[in-house]
């Protein structure tokens, strides 16, 4: 049988498609996408439970950890002793630090049925429903409170690091501020009190919207 030019190209050519087969058919099956890292968050709590639960009482790691108290026996101070006190004090930063996290997911702010004290004439409370609109009229501010908890808590860990108990009394200060600021903006802003005549006088305002400071 005599063997053309054309029949040497289509048997080159079946040899190619044949040995691609074979190789495909021993290459390993490719590994399934591993899941998203995140996925999607759902909130579990409303804020208001998430405060009452995990936020307020591991504060207390850092608003305790430093104090001075007046006792019929004299004076007594406070303040971290060992690595364990310490410790416990790096544990309230860490979860306030991620704790910030938790209030970026969008959750109702109090549990079904729960109105806050929002009843009645000159309520000392804004409702859950009040909050939430006030949050989404102004998604930039709520998440500037929420970094300003970040901010502290990281402030916090590198206090423990140095182990430095006066920073520590001072961030349990700032601590409380920053607190009571978002409180004040969003829980009870009724109690927010006018500054005083004196106060007026001691704070100017820069022209580029930088926050006031107050006069030496």
């Amino acid at each position: 049988m005599t063997v053309t030019h054309r029949d040497g190209i289509r048997a080159v050519l079946m040899m190619l498609v044949a040995g691609l087969a074979s190789g495909a058919c021993n290459q390993a099956a490719p590994k399934p996408a591993a899941p998203a890292l995140l996925g999607d968050l759902k909130a579990t709590v409303s804020v208001k439970e998430l405060m009452e639960n995990e936020i307020d009482p591991i504060a207390d790691n850092i608003f305790e950890a430093v104090g001075t108290d007046v006792t019929a026996k004299g004076v007594v101070e406070t303040a971290p002793q060992n690595d364990a006190d310490w410790a416990k004090v790096r544990m309230g930063g860490v979860t306030l630090a991620e704790a910030a996290n938790l209030l970026k997911i969008p959750r109702p702010f109090a549990p079904a049925g729960d109105m806050n004290n929002s009843g009645g004439p000159n309520a000392p409370e804004l409702s859950p429903d009040q909050i939430t609109a006030k949050v989404q009229a102004d998604l930039a501010k709520w998440n500037s409170h929420v970094e300003e908890l970040r901010a502290v808590a990281l402030q916090t860990l590198e206090i423990v690091k140095k182990k430095d108990t006066a920073a520590l009394s001072d961030v349990g200060d700032t601590l409380d501020k920053v607190c009571e600021n978002c409180h004040l903006e969003y829980w009870y802003p009724n109690d927010r009190k006018p500054p005083t005549a004196d106060e007026r006088k001691r704070v100017t305002y820069g022209s580029t919207g930088a926050p006031p400071q107050k006069k030496e």
